[in-house]
Formats: structure tokens, sequence, C-alpha cells
């Protein structure tokens, strides 16, 4: 399902808007130092968060059935996201992206994709242990590894132990 002229124009209007204001609270956040998680790696094309794309809203709009209404709205017309199911105790809403074609692994709207398609995985570093998809080449590790691995290196632990804490820290 390609977008047309028309909804690509708008699109494009609201991404110029979530970029903005994107670019202006990871600026605040270089600032408070916010995300403790330096990205890694690179996309492999998998395709597994393009497959049920999920996004946590605030309390204001789970609250409030006909704003939820709207935005679920918002998300069929204009980003193309079917809603799958919701989870009231995350305040998730997991959809199914219309966009993209499961047997080639593709999104066939890619130069108008949502900003938070765009942006995946950098917002799940906001979190406070971010969790990818093993099939994700992008990987989080903490900004202050070579000041936790000088520690786990300090400890009197055995070397297997001393591995094991790394990789659940994720150091490696």
């Amino acid at each position: 399902m390609k977008d047309s002229a028309r909804l690509a124009l708008l699109k494009r209007l609201v991404r110029w808007l979530v970029l903005s204001e994107l670019a202006v609270r990871r600026a605040l956040g270089r600032i408070r130092e916010r995300s403790h998680w330096a990205r890694l790696g690179a996309c492999r094309g998998c395709g597994r968060c393009c497959e049920r794309p999920s996004i946590r809203v605030g309390a204001f709009l789970w609250l409030l059935p006909r704003s939820r209404r709207l935005f679920v709205w918002w998300q069929r017309r204009i980003n193309g996201f079917e809603l799958v199911s919701a989870d009231a105790k995350t305040r998730t809403l997991e959809f199914r992206c219309t966009h993209f074609d499961s047997e080639r692994r593709v999104c066939d709207s890619y130069a108008t994709r949502p900003a938070m398609c765009r942006d995946y995985p950098r917002l799940l570093f906001d979190q406070a242990w971010p969790e990818l998809f093993a099939e994700c080449g992008f990987r989080a590790r903490p900004r202050n590894a070579e000041a936790l691995e000088a520690g786990i290196e300090a400890t009197g632990l055995s070397d297997e132990q001393k591995a094991e804490l790394k990789r659940k820290l994720r150091l490696e």
C-alpha cells in the first residue's frame, strides 16, 4: 500500500515537526546526560522492528478514550499501522504495519516512514534497560562501560565470574 502524493507530503510535514521536537529533546538530553546507553552496531535489515511496531503512550492519552481513538485513527490513516492489541499495564499499543512486506522484509514506503521507524532503536535508550531484538544488529552499551569493567577487574571474582558479569552488564 504505497502512499499517495498528498499523504506523502503530509507525512513529510509531520516528520519535520516530530524530528524538530526530537532534536530539541536530544539536545536537552545531552545537556542533562539523560541516556546511560550508547548505541553500537548497524541495522542488519532483519525487519523485526517493522513486524509489530509498539507505541507506549502517556497517561493522558491512555485515560481519555476519545484521545486514544483519535491517536489510533491517526496511526492507521497516516502511518498505516493497524491496532493489534493494547496492554493496559504498560499503556502500550501494538500495531501491524501495512507497509511492511513480510516476504521480502522491506517497507514499501521507506522514504515516508514515520519518525519512530526512522529513529529505531534510539528511543529505547531512554529506558532503564533497553531490550532489542536478538536479530537486531544494534546493541546497547553502558556509557560508563570502562569504569564498570575496571570495577569488575578490581574484584576477587574468578575469570569465569568476571566474564559472566560483563556479559550480563552488556560490556562485551
